[in-house]
């Protein structure tokens, strides 16, 4: 067991590193009550200016001896860390964040994607550098024709896409797409090459309800029942209820989730499947609260909405007063 050491300028703390191990328990034992929810204003530094992935890595910075990810970590393969930028910016914004990211150092065992807008995804594969991948938000599903306003997939690779986010919540409870028709998505996608960010989570009243698993085990069930291979999917769990908010599940609220889905995709899919897969947390994310999220072991990432756009995040350290970075590195 290697150790990991944390330290900033008022604490040095000691975590120990698993290996990527998937042990099945009974799903009822990750069932719990509504805890609540906790804002995280609190522990912003306004004041301190950095590039999301730049933060993101100094918080929670990968290294290897052995084990994989950031921290801890479930799902083999690369931590990853995804931006959608949703349906904002302009000429201008993009170009003045996609210099920040090329003037960012990021770490070779990260896998980096960003989402622009469609008509923005050309300018940006022109002029971001390779490291980072291109997805799109969204894709048709089949082969384009006669379909106004949408998008195929033979189109997002001719421009150079690797990924397309299916599933998202405003895809869902805005647009009104249904999990069949999300699955179906998602199959064609990867049928063709493209990979997939499968996106699932409940509604607030739905997790006050206790329908929390119910909601996620459905909405998984029409990505499994459509797709026919998991080696080009990454699962993100998003709570709608933490999408924009500024509202945070806490780690425990989080890891719970994430490993009740591990515990599905073991019990429908495989128990490979359940280790392989890489299952990342989406949900008001940002570089002040990444460090206590990438701590459990079976969030294996981040897709980052409206934070991925600001050049300000904040730096805390493990007491949760602001400092200056966590500096991550085996021992």
């Amino acid at each position: 067991m290697a150790a990991m050491a944390i330290s900033s300028s008022s604490a040095t703390v000691h975590i120990g590193c698993r290996k990527s191990v998937f042990v099945s328990n009974a799903s009822s034992s990750v069932r719990s009550e509504f805890a609540g929810l906790r804002r995280l204003d609190s522990l912003f530094d306004k004041g301190t200016r950095h590039c999301l992935f730049a933060q993101v890595q100094r918080n929670v910075q990968a290294a290897g001896n052995g084990c994989r990810g950031v921290v801890t970590m479930a799902g083999t393969g690369k931590f990853f860390v995804g931006g959608n930028w949703k349906c904002n910016g302009t000429k201008d914004s993009i170009a003045k964040l996609v210099t920040e990211l090329n003037n960012t150092k990021l770490e070779d065992d990260v896998d980096i994607v960003v989402a622009p807008p469609f008509v923005y995804i050309d300018q940006v594969k022109s002029s971001l550098i390779d490291r980072i991948e291109i997805s799109a938000q969204n894709s048709w599903v089949g082969k384009g024709g006669a379909f106004t306003g949408e998008i195929s997939v033979e189109q997002l690779k001719d421009i150079g896409c690797k990924w397309v986010i299916h599933g998202h919540s405003e895809r869902r409870h805005v647009i009104g797409e249904d999990n069949q028709f999300i699955g179906k998505k998602s199959a064609y996608a990867v049928t063709q090459g493209l990979k997939v960010i499968a996106c699932i989570g409940e509604k607030l009243e739905e997790r006050e309800a206790g329908k929390t698993f119910d909601v996620c085990y459905e909405q998984l069930k029409a990505f499994a029942d459509n797709v026919p291979s998991w080696d080009d999917v990454v699962i993100a769990y998003e709570p709608v209820w933490a999408i924009g908010t500024g509202k945070v599940a806490s780690p425990q609220q989080a890891q719970e989730v994430h490993v009740a889905i591990r515990e599905w995709l073991s019990e429908n899919v495989s128990a490979e499947i359940a280790s392989q897969t890489r299952i990342i947390y989406g949900g008001s994310v940002n570089g002040g609260n990444c460090l206590e999220l990438a701590k459990q072991e079976d969030i294996d990432g981040f897709l980052v909405g409206g934070a991925s756009l600001k050049v300000w995040l904040p730096q805390c350290n493990l007491q949760g007063s602001c400092s200056s970075a966590l500096t991550m590195k085996y021992t």
